[in-house]
């Protein structure tokens, strides 16, 4: 079983950070206070796996006893399975502006008499859990994509880490852009086996097409330099946090052209290690 604890200051991205960790299979359950966490903890160790992996908000407003907490920390951690602290911090400016622009009321706002004085203060309440922390993440001037990638770099699965699914699909331009497409390539400009009588009944899956439409200079130096702006590009979208790309390929119709170069691309992204789903939108259309 593996338990984790999200602490840290209000404003600094907690919500935010148990929602991309129910998106990897955390069960999530938030404001717990400290006495319930090892009765919670027992009862899922107990469960048929349900409750495998755990993350448990906790912060200023369900603070009543620091040194519980940490006992809590430190009989959880004597238990089989793991248990981490991760910690979200930001910058008071930041915190500040983030409150100004959401008109949500800091949880210390009532025992303060202003914003500024309430973030101050619960900066020094918590940072004795903050010295406690197994990782400290600062979401001063970190994106949701990159605060997606940290977490899934610190506690994401194997498979978890290294995936972003990658869809390429082909379409014809005359009947619409995909509306999902993150990369649009057009490749109209390639020679049309719709004039060629014998190839017009066929698609790009079928190989006389594919070799057709291969057969020229300006399709194998497209493609090769397609590649290589894919190889170039799609580790930086992943180290970026992006979990999914749609990479569409358009041609006339969506019958020929942008079928074979389509699934040559989807060929050669699976040759580097992602996930490829492979589609036609317009291949059957008449």
């Amino acid at each position: 079983m593996e338990i984790l604890i999200i602490s840290g200051l209000s404003g600094a991205g907690k919500s935010k950070a148990a929602s991309f960790l129910e998106d990897m299979g955390f069960y999530i359950v938030d404001n717990m206070p400290a006495a319930m966490i090892l009765k919670f903890a027992e009862f899922c160790a107990g469960g048929s796996g349900r409750y495998d992996r755990v993350a448990l908000v906790y912060d200023v407003r369900t603070a009543s006893s620091f040194d519980e907490l940490f006992d809590v920390l430190d009989k959880l951690k004597a238990m089989d399975g793991v248990c981490r602290m991760l910690f979200l911090e930001a910058s008071p400016e930041t915190i500040i502006k983030r409150y100004k622009e959401t008109r949500r009321r800091h949880p210390l706002a009532d025992r303060t008499d202003s914003l500024e004085e309430a973030v101050e203060q619960e900066r020094a309440l918590m940072e004795p859990v903050r010295q406690r922390a197994d990782f400290i993440v600062d979401t001063s001037r970190t994106s949701t994509a990159q605060l997606r990638a940290q977490l899934l770099h610190h506690f994401g699965t194997e498979t978890e880490q290294g995936s972003m699914a990658v869809s390429v699909t082909s379409f014809g331009f005359k009947y619409g852009l995909p509306l999902d497409a993150d990369l649009v390539f057009d490749v109209r400009f390639m020679p049309n086996p719709f004039y060629i009588e014998e190839l017009r009944p066929q698609t790009g899956l079928d190989k006389p097409v594919a070799d057709y439409v291969m057969g020229f200079r300006q399709t194998t130096d497209y493609l090769k330099r397609l590649e290589d702006l894919l190889a170039f590009s799609l580790p930086l979208y992943a180290e970026e946090g992006k979990t999914g790309l749609v990479i569409a390929v358009g041609c006339t119709g969506g019958h020929h052209r942008s079928v074979a170069v389509a699934h040559a691309l989807a060929e050669f992204i699976r040759g580097q290690g992602y996930q490829v789903s492979e589609s036609h939108r317009d291949m059957s259309r008449g």
